[in-house]
């Protein structure tokens, strides 16, 4: 599924989540009318990042938690702290070019005792922090996947009741409710959630609204 600005744009039922399934999903978002899109945040999909380069020419913003998890993996448990701490000091630089230049200052703080994390940042570098090219105001709900993990987690519990679907049209009328419900309420609680009007100045396309999914 994909959201923006606290509204759903689609679902879709596949059995992987590589690539080819990625580039039908963004494909048909495009044919409804998806246009502008700036920033598309997830965890370290490889499929869902190469579509998003092909389909939407959009930056990818890899999940700054997941990212933590990943990085701490590498580091004993006696570290992790004082590591996230340091990983942390890029975050509260005030722009992106601090941001980075930080990153990199941790790195190689790191580089002689933690190599295989050092090695990690680097290459994770442009996609932990493509949130700080963003105004200010916005990055909260950029970097992380935090505002759809909790509904992630209810579907999961909800499909998880039935187990067994007899067929896609079940998934998608049960999914769909939820979505749906979902997205109403995002649309209500506006201080909570980025909402249209404040990321309209970040377009350079008029506001459209996607069609309808077809029958």
């Amino acid at each position: 599924m994909l959201m923006a600005a606290a509204r759903f744009l689609g679902m879709a039922v596949g059995s992987s989540e590589a690539e080819p399934f990625w580039l039908d999903f963004l494909r048909t978002l495009a044919r409804r009318g998806l246009r502008g899109v700036k920033l598309v945040v997830s965890d370290a999909h490889e499929g869902l990042k190469a579509a998003v380069t092909k389909v939407l020419r959009a930056t990818w913003q890899r999940c700054r938690v997941h990212f933590a998890r990943n990085a701490l993996a590498h580091a004993d448990k006696a570290q992790r702290r004082i590591v996230s701490a340091w990983i942390g000091t890029a975050y509260a630089e005030a722009d992106a070019e601090g941001a980075r230049r930080q990153w990199r200052t941790v790195a190689d703080q790191l580089r002689p005792k933690v190599p295989k994390l050092a090695a990690l940042m680097d290459s994770a570098e442009e996609d932990v922090l493509a949130y700080m090219s963003f105004p200010t105001a916005h990055r909260a709900k950029l970097h992380s996947t935090n505002s759809i993990e909790r509904l992630n987690g209810e579907i999961k519990r909800r499909t998880d009741v039935v187990g067994i679907f007899p067929n896609e049209a079940a998934v998608v009328r049960l999914v769909g409710a939820l979505l749906l419900e979902q997205s109403d309420e995002w649309a209500t609680q506006r201080s909570r959630y980025m909402t249209l009007e404040t990321v309209a100045a970040l377009s350079d396309t008029g506001q459209v609204r996607l069609s309808a999914v077809p029958a």
